[in-house]
């Protein structure tokens, strides 16, 4: 059946139909695999799986990522499914995806960062420190990947909790962008920004990068956090040198129970 006569139920192509010229990315704050705190604390790692397989993106930019927590491995490890014996963002890969991971924080048991995971060829994987204050350990993961011949810069990126961190985040992205991305190359930076007052937009712009789904007269700011009633449009995909043509936020309890933020996702096209 052609393409053309595909049911569509929504903007976004069915999982079977490989279209090429669109470039589907996900970004998600999976909360390190667990939710909740004490004995009702459990593991969401396994559903998380499932999830990012759903999802069937070709780029998932992941933030709160850990590569080992010995504290709730040993927890967990008396459970059903168990603590994986790997790190998260290779457990969570669906088969034949390429992973790139780099830690950002280390605390007293274990440690986080970014990840992506990629369908198609990923290049040298690239980190940098994004630190405003030793409270908060921050840094971006860059990748670059060739999307059905094309190279394509892809930065995941959590920036911090206050406003004027993010500002000054924003400056250390544009000078490591100026240094690392070549200026004509397509770009996209996606993850957790934290900007609940919605005072980003026109910094990033300044980088030369376009929110998705604001381009135009279009306005498809989605919220993803919290999880259970989302209000903030906290998790973002900015672009340079791509356009975006469809923007969606998975619903449902049975997203709102794996962490406190919703996935968000895109399809993506070149500009």
């Amino acid at each position: 059946m052609p393409h053309s006569q595909l049911p569509r139920h929504s903007r976004f192509a069915p999982s079977t139909y490989m279209d090429t010229s669109v470039l589907r990315v996900a970004t998600y704050n999976i909360h390190k695999g667990v939710r909740g705190v004490g004995p009702r604390k459990r593991l969401e790692i396994h559903n998380l799986g499932l999830a990012v397989e759903a999802l069937d993106a070709d780029l998932v930019c992941l933030q709160e990522v850990r590569l080992f927590h010995t504290r709730d491995a040993r927890r967990f490890d008396r459970t059903s499914f168990g603590w994986p014996d790997m790190g998260q963002a290779e457990f969570l890969a669906p088969e034949g995806y390429e992973v790139a991971y780099r830690s950002n924080a280390v605390t007293r048991h274990g440690e986080h960062g970014n990840a992506l995971l990629s369908r198609w060829p990923m290049g040298d994987v690239g980190h940098h420190d994004v630190s405003d204050h030793r409270f908060e350990q921050r840094g971006l993961l860059h990748v670059q990947v060739v999307w059905a011949g094309t190279p394509v810069h892809v930065i995941v990126i959590h920036f911090g909790l206050v406003h004027s961190s993010r500002l000054r985040q924003v400056q250390r992205l544009g000078r490591y962008m100026a240094e690392s991305v070549p200026a004509q190359a397509p770009l996209l930076v996606a993850g957790d920004f934290n900007d609940w007052s919605e005072r980003l937009d026109v910094p990033m712009h300044s980088l030369g990068l376009q929110r998705a789904g604001t381009e135009g007269h279009r306005h498809l700011k989605r919220s993803t956090f919290p999880a259970l009633a989302p209000v903030f449009a906290l998790d973002r995909i900015y672009v340079r040198g791509l356009r975006c043509r469809a923007l969606q936020v998975p619903r449902g309890a049975a997203w709102a129970r794996m962490s406190d933020h919703l996935p968000l996702l895109a399809e993506l096209e070149l500009d």
